[in-house]
């Protein structure tokens, strides 16, 4: 199976051409760290819009941390995925353990990646939540949960790759679901990338400097 995109520059202005239709002069760019970071700067270069973060942080099963069973984002917004606790067997316990260390880790990047500049403004703007890509969706469905209470004009989740019918679970909660490739055979995000290498915390923030420097 080939790879769709180089990195995830390549897989950011590959996205910024079917956001195009969305974008207008208030448009603004939200990022999810760590990896959609450079592929949202590459969307907010490519269309000229605003580039912001937010940081939201997967609620991994134990033992399996990449399987999603649910996500927490900034503004306090949380989401649960109850059918995959279920079927991995995790009890609220277990559930609550792996939560609050990851609270304390979303606290620490919003830090890290901010420290003392506010959030960008969102009422009566339009946002594109941007990732590298989609397996459950749950870390976007938590962004979006988190911007539903600071009143957007429109919401629109957006990545490079996501397995083929996710968007049904969008239906509710966003404006519009862009994706560049939604194939069949969907295993993992990095499968779908030559280079899916880390994207680093320092990395994070070179991006957001040059973002809000320009």
């Amino acid at each position: 199976m080939y790879a769709l995109f180089r990195d995830r520059m390549e897989a950011g202005r590959m996205l910024a051409e079917r956001l195009r239709g969305e974008a207008g002069k208030r448009t603004l760019v939200l990022a999810l760290p760590r990896g959609g970071v450079p592929v949202a700067f590459e969307v907010a270069r490519v269309l000229g819009a605003e580039l912001d973060v937010l940081p939201v942080r997967k609620i991994g099963v134990p033992g399996q941390r990449e399987l999603a069973m649910g996500a927490i984002a900034s503004g306090g917004a949380l989401h649960i995925e109850r059918d995959t606790m279920h079927a991995a067997q995790v009890s609220q316990a277990q559930f609550d353990t792996v939560l609050a260390q990851e609270r304390v880790e979303l606290a620490r990047r919003e830090t890290l990646y901010r420290g003392n500049r506010p959030p960008a403004q969102v009422e009566d703007r339009t946002v594109l939540v941007v990732d590298d890509g989609l397996a459950t969706g749950a870390t976007v469905k938590a962004a979006v949960l988190a911007l539903h209470a600071l009143h957007p004009a429109r919401i629109v989740a957006a990545a490079p790759v996501a397995p083929a019918g996710i968007e049904t679970g969008f239906t509710d909660i966003v404006n519009a679901f862009v994706c560049v490739a939604q194939p069949a055979l969907f295993f993992s995000v990095g499968q779908h990338y030559d280079d899916f290498s880390e994207t680093t915390d320092d990395d994070v923030r070179e991006l957001l400097r040059r973002a809000w420097s320009s």
